[in-house]
C-alpha cells in the first residue's frame, strides 16, 4: 500500500513529485543494495516493510509479556518482515560493483558559483556564466601546467549560461572562448529563448572545434517553478507566478551526448527523481550519467543535500558513475557504488576532476524498468481486497 501511494504521487498532479520518496533516505542504509534489483520501489517496500515489521514484533513481544499468550504465526510473519528485506539487501551485495566494464573517464565538474543565494540568483545572469567561464580558463591553466589531469571532457551546471548563447552572439564568444582553452567537448546549461513559443532548459554540447554540436530539452520541467499550471487561478492566491513570466516547454527526445567517445546520459536537476527520466539515458547506451544542477535557489537548506542523495541512489540502481555538477555546491563525483568520491562546499567556486569507471551491463532494476512497482502495487492490492472481504464477512458472520 506504501507504493502504491509512493507511485500514485510520483504521477500526479502535474507529472507528480516524487521527492520525497522513502527510498531516497537509504543513499547510507542497509537496504541499498535492493535498488539494483528493483530501483526505487522495491527499495522503499523493504524500508517500510522492515519498520511495520519491527513495530508489529514489539507490539507481539509486549502482548505476550502481558498475557503470556500470542499466537505463534503472527509473530513468525512479524520478525520475518523485518529479516527478509534485510536478508534480501545481503543478498544483492554482489549486484554493487564499480568495476570499470568500459574503461574509464577523467571528467570536470565545474561550480561557477551565483552572486547571491534565493530565488533572484538569475538576475545577474551574465555573472553566474562569467563565473563558470573563469573557472573552466583556471582549470585550462592547471592542465597545461601539469597541476591536475587533462579531462576528457567538462560538464557545466544547469543553468550556468541564463542568457541564450544562441541569440547572444557575446555569450557564444565566451563560452567559445572557455572551451577552446580547455580543449574538450563540454556540456554547457543554458535557458533558449526562441523567438516565439515556450523556453527551453537546454543542454548544448559544445565541441572546442565546432562550436554547439548537440542538445537536450529537459523533458520534465517543473511546475510552479519553470512554468505555471492554472496560472489565472493560481495568481488569485498568490501574485509571486509572475515572476515566471514565460513558461519552459519540455523536450521529448532522451539526452545522451557522445563525449570524447563516452557515452554520458543527462538527467537535468528535478529530472532525477523521476526513475523513468533517469532510467531512459542508461537504456539508450549511457555509461555514465551527469545530473546538472541548479541548486542557488534551495539556499543553504537540506534540499541540496536531498538530491545528492538520489543521485547516490540511482548511481547503485543503474551502476553507473554519476556527476552533478551544480551552479553553488553541492557538485559530487559519485561511483557505481553510490560512494562519493569528490565534492564541493556549498557556495564555494570549485572544480572537481576524477577518473570514474565507465560501464555498460545492465542491472535487473534497469532491465525490469516499471515491473517492480507493478508487481508491488498488484500485491498491495490484493492485501487490501482480501481486508475487505474478510471484514466484511466478519461483519456478517457477526450479524447472524
Amino acid at each position: 500500500v506504501w507504493v502504491i501511494a509512493e507511485g500514485a504521487r510520483a504521477r500526479v498532479p502535474f507529472g507528480g513529485f516524487p521527492w520525497g520518496k522513502i527510498a531516497f533516505g537509504q543513499a547510507d542504509g542497509v537496504f541499498l543494495p535492493l535498488a539494483a534489483v528493483g530501483g526505487t520501489p522495491l527499495l522503499g517496500f523493504a524500508v517500510a516493510l522492515c519498520g511495520f515489521g519491527l513495530y508489529e514484533t514489539y507490539r507481539r513481544v509486549r502482548v505476550r509479556r502481558a498475557t503470556r499468550a500470542v499466537p505463534r504465526a503472527p509473530l513468525a510473519v512479524a520478525a520475518l518482515s523485518v529479516l527478509v528485506p534485510v536478508g534480501g539487501a545481503l543478498a544483492a551485495l554482489p549486484l554493487v560493483d564499480d568495476t570499470a566494464e568500459d574503461g574509464t573517464a577523467t571528467v570536470a565538474a565545474v561550480q561557477g558559483n551565483v552572486p547571491r543565494l534565493g530565488l533572484d540568483f538569475n538576475s545577474q545572469r551574465r555573472a553566474v556564466l562569467d563565473n563558470h567561464v573563469a573557472r573552466t580558463r583556471e582549470l585550462a591553466a592547471d592542465v597545461k601546467a601539469g597541476r591536475v589531469p587533462r579531462p576528457d571532457f567538462v560538464l557545466w551546471p544547469e543553468n550556468s549560461s541564463d542568457i541564450d548563447p544562441y541569440a547572444n552572439a557575446d555569450a557564444a564568444d565566451v563560452i567559445d572562448g572557455a572551451v577552446r582553452a580547455i580543449g574538450v567537448p563540454t556540456v554547457i546549461g543554458a535557458v533558449v529563448a526562441p523567438e516565439t513559443g515556450k523556453l527551453r532548459n537546454t543542454l548544448i554540447e559544445w565541441d572546442p572545434e565546432r562550436g554547439p554540436v548537440a542538445t537536450y530539452d529537459k523533458r520534465h520541467v517543473q511546475p510552479f517553478g519553470e512554468y505555471i499550471p492554472m496560472r489565472s487561478l493560481v495568481r488569485v492566491f498568490n501574485s509571486d507566478v509572475d515572476r515566471v513570466s514565460r513558461d519552459f516547454g519540455a523536450g521529448t527526445k532522451v539526452g545522451v551526448f557522445d563525449l570524447a567517445g563516452t557515452k554520458v546520459g543527462l538527467a537535468t536537476c528535478y529530472e532525477a527523481a523521476f526513475d523513468w527520466a533517469v532510467r531512459d539515458t542508461v537504456t539508450e547506451g549511457a555509461q555514465l550519467i551527469s545530473v546538472p544542477s541548479n541548486n542557488a535557489t534551495f539556499g543553504r537548506t537540506e534540499m541540496t543535500y536531498q538530491q545528492l542523495a538520489m543521485s547516490r541512489v540511482r548511481a547503485v540502481e543503474h551502476s553507473r558513475s554519476v556527476v552533478v555538477p551544480v551552479t553553488s555546491g553541492v557538485s559530487a563525483v559519485i561511483l557505481p557504488d553510490g560512494e562519493i568520491v569528490a565534492e564541493t562546499r556549498m557556495f564555494t567556486p570549485d572544480v572537481l576532476v576524477e577518473k570514474v569507471p565507465l560501464r555498460s551491463s545492465l542491472t535487473p532494476a534497469t532491465r525490469m524498468g516499471t515491473l517492480p512497482e507493478a508487481l508491488l502495487v498488484a500485491l498491495g492490492a490484493a492485501g487490501l481486497g482480501w481486508s475487505v472481504v474478510r471484514t466484511v464477512r466478519a461483519r456478517r458472520t457477526r450479524a447472524e
